[in-house]
């Protein structure tokens, strides 16, 4: 009775856990550069005071999905693409550094090269820890190659006249250590930077689409809000044999 009651109890709460996971998901399915999280479940004793049979079931977020998504073209100078693993470096307000697949750059009114969310992204100058910003000069149209670097040429200069001005900081982290912030951004797990990676490429004029399959996703919502279901009945049928336990009971003394 008690594996009955506090199983089905605790794995109705982490199912709407799951559910608001997965609600995630498919609000961000239009997400540039976005990574689908995944949930997992397991059953666990209760410890410390207790009957052993009662078990708790516990969710936990077993991480995310980094395969690669599509990539679309654009045809805006400022829009890259990560071509497979590989993430572009952005430097937060507090000095530290982020990590991001959304290559839907801009320039802000000083100049600065940053995404779409106001975050600068870092020039890399190959060292383990780099600050730098990107500044793109006024009146110039700006460049992206496969590798990171930025150049500009002045408008209505042959491309000739092209500046190299920095370098994006891409970087390769091992997935295992990356945690996703309340902000979107991904960082490892020990905060500590990641140093460039020579192996990361991009797409210029392309962006990356979100890798959330919305369609096993709204399926994945169906099957939990049966399983919901399930639980409830679980409970009430707990409830109902609890009750006859204890007319039973009665009657015998």
């Amino acid at each position: 009775m008690d594996r009955l009651i506090y199983t089905a109890m605790t794995g109705a709460s982490h199912i709407l856990e799951r559910q608001a996971t997965l609600s995630n998901n498919l609000a961000n399915n239009n997400t540039t550069g976005y990574r689908s999280a995944i949930d997992s479940f397991r059953a666990i004793p209760l410890n410390g005071q207790g009957v052993q049979t009662r078990t708790f079931v516990v969710n936990g977020l077993a991480g995310y999905d980094f395969s690669p998504a599509t990539l679309a073209q654009t045809g805006r100078s400022l829009d890259v693409g990560i071509d497979g693993k590989g993430w572009i470096a952005v430097l937060m307000p507090d000095g530290s550094e982020a990590y991001t697949r959304n290559g839907n750059l801009q320039v802000s009114p000083d100049g600065v090269l940053q995404t779409n969310n106001g975050n600068p992204v870092i020039d890399d100058n190959g060292e383990p820890i780099a600050t730098d910003q990107i500044v793109i000069p006024p009146d110039s149209q700006v460049t992206i190659a496969a590798d990171g670097t930025v150049s500009t040429v002045p408008t209505g200069a042959p491309p000739s006249q092209a500046t190299l001005i920095g370098k994006l900081r891409l970087v390769d982290p091992p997935e295992s250590q990356l945690i996703r912030g309340e902000d979107g951004l991904f960082r490892t797990r020990d905060k500590k930077p990641v140093p460039p990676s020579t192996t990361v490429s991009v797409s210029a004029e392309h962006l990356e689409s979100s890798n959330v399959n919305a369609i096993s996703a709204m399926v994945d919502m169906i099957s939990i809000s049966k399983q919901f279901e399930l639980h409830m009945q679980m409970l009430q049928t707990a409830q109902s044999n609890d009750q006859q336990a204890t007319q039973i009971l009665a009657s015998l003394r």
